[in-house]
């Protein structure tokens, strides 16, 4: 039994319930607070939480602390294996306050990170009394021995761990399947789910809910795969026709001789097979707004069509000569250089002006590395579910690997890419080469303590800037131009990642 009870403990543990009951908190900082907690009222020196995958039958370690907690982490214990995986098999507590000769323990693990472990506790976290994972304590300060005491009181963290694990997996469930129930409204109605974390697409996204308000044309820009089709759903989205219909029409998956029945309409007899008078997109739009994606192959005769549709808000259904008129906003989009497309007269200049309005450039993913680690989690969850499989996450390689990567063919690349390592992976977690990315740049191997999402991304943005500038001949106008930012920005961010020109050395 406990002994009397130690109001220093007992006042923890009541905090530590009060936050696992509390609205929900992120799961890594409390099973921190909990370790933190267990291990300096246990007089423990470094500790660890490791989570048991069923599927495997391996240990992870979830949380890590102490002066090797980082490089502890990068290990995995098979079940039955060493002095956690013997509790986790077992399910029961146990006291070892000589780990030097009990044969259980994974020396090699001592030895690779160069820790000496002389006493440990390690206790089951039970969840309807299986084994979810193992709390374990190591060395004793001062050189004393753990004793039963001690056992008892980590028992009781080690349940609270277990309380607040099933809490927060109970409540990730939950919000999966309201996402997954939100994706499939959005997806019935057409809509996708944007993604935003960089403060470029944040930027855009401001952009947006002024323009929204509007009535005004928008003529979005940028790369094939940036997800300009996203961005026109949530202009329309936020504007007062977000009740109506939203009509998408791709200018460039439609023949020239279809592409104008199927903007416009036409009436019986029209043509061969037009058995039947058919209204057009832009009829079915009336109300609402119709976006027209890759505007940029559009026929100069439908253009000058177009244009009327713009300045007068009528148009002729094809074989018709009676005029029909419609209240519908226009959104448009092109991967192409527009401009490039007006100066060679392929592109009408007066219907560019009535569309660009209001321009929005939306950045390549290369530009905005902040949003792969997003992206990738929600393809991830999107391809968990599609497969029937359950990868937890992204190994360090897998992430850094992602951040290297110049992704040509952009957010849809990435899509495919996590897609397919959900059909190829077979650990708990996607590995760098699941991604089958054959020309990503160097994984970055730094230690295990710098491997955190912030210093790739300052390696990513360091390497990209570079390769930039050596394109443009180390021309800083040029290279700012190329990056869409400010000459005094690009020249801050040189200084910053210490990047040198060879020329000056």
């Amino acid at each position: 039994m406990l002994s009397a009870i130690d109001v220093n403990k007992f006042n923890t543990l009541i905090e530590i319930n009060t936050l696992i009951n509390s609205d929900y908190v992120n799961i890594e900082s409390l099973l921190t607070k909990i370790l933190e907690s267990a291990t300096r009222l246990t007089e423990g020196e470094a500790s660890s939480i490791l989570l048991v995958n069923k599927e495997n039958k391996k240990l992870y370690f979830e949380i890590a602390l102490g002066s090797k907690g980082p490089d502890v982490k990068k290990f995995t214990v098979n079940m039955g294996e060493g002095i956690a995986g013997w509790v986790a098999l077992h399910n029961t507590s146990i006291i070892v306050n000589d780990v030097e000769n009990d044969k259980r323990h994974r020396i090699d693990i001592s030895k690779q990170i160069g820790y000496a472990s002389k006493t440990m506790l390690a206790v089951p976290m039970r969840l309807k009394d299986e084994c979810v994972g193992v709390i374990e304590i190591i060395n004793k300060k001062n050189g004393k021995n753990f004793t039963q005491d001690d056992l008892e009181w980590l028992e009781i963290f080690a349940n609270q761990a277990a309380l607040a694990l099933h809490s927060a997996q109970t409540f990730e469930k939950a919000i999966g399947e309201i996402q997954l129930l939100q994706d499939k409204i959005n997806t019935d109605q057409g809509y996708h789910t944007l993604i935003a974390k960089s403060p470029a697409v944040l930027e855009k996204l401001e952009i947006v809910s002024r323009v929204a308000k509007t009535d005004s044309s928008v003529l979005i820009l940028g790369e094939s795969g940036v997800g300009k089709e996203l961005f026109a759903e949530q202009i329309h989205l936020q504007s007062a026709r977000s009740k109506q219909p939203f009509v998408r029409v791709n200018c460039a998956a439609l023949p020239e001789g279809l592409l104008e029945s199927e903007l416009f309409g036409h009436v019986k007899g029209a043509f061969t097979n037009a058995i039947q008078t058919r209204k057009g997109r832009f009829e079915l739009a009336d109300g609402g707004t119709i976006f027209l994606d890759e505007i940029g192959d559009l026929p100069l005769q439908l253009q000058a069509k177009l244009l009327r549709v713009i300045q007068q808000k009528t148009f002729e259904k094809v074989g018709s000569d009676i005029s029909v008129t419609v209240n519908v906003r226009i959104l448009a989009a092109t991967n192409k250089d527009i401009e490039s497309l007006v100066e060679k007269g392929e592109f009408r200049s007066d219907l560019y002006y009535r569309l660009n309005v209001l321009p929005l450039y939306i950045p390549p993913l290369r530009q905005r590395p902040e949003d792969i680690p997003e992206l990738a989690q929600f393809f991830l969850k999107k391809f968990n579910r599609e497969t029937k499989k359950q990868f937890t996450g992204f190994s360090d390689g897998a992430m850094e690997t992602m951040l290297s990567y110049s992704w040509p063919g952009n957010i849809r690349e990435l899509e495919n890419c996590i897609e397919r390592a959900c059909v190829i992976g077979k650990d708990s977690q996607i590995q760098s080469e699941d991604l089958l990315l054959k020309h990503a740049g160097p994984v970055i191997h730094e230690s295990n303590s710098d491997r955190n999402l912030k210093t790739a991304l300052n390696l990513f943005k360091s390497r990209y800037i570079k390769k930039i500038l050596e394109e443009n001949d180390w021309n800083q106008t040029e290279t700012a131009k190329a990056l869409d930012i400010q000459r005094t920005y690009l020249s801050r961010l040189i200084k910053e990642f210490s990047i040198l020109n060879p020329k000056e050395k």
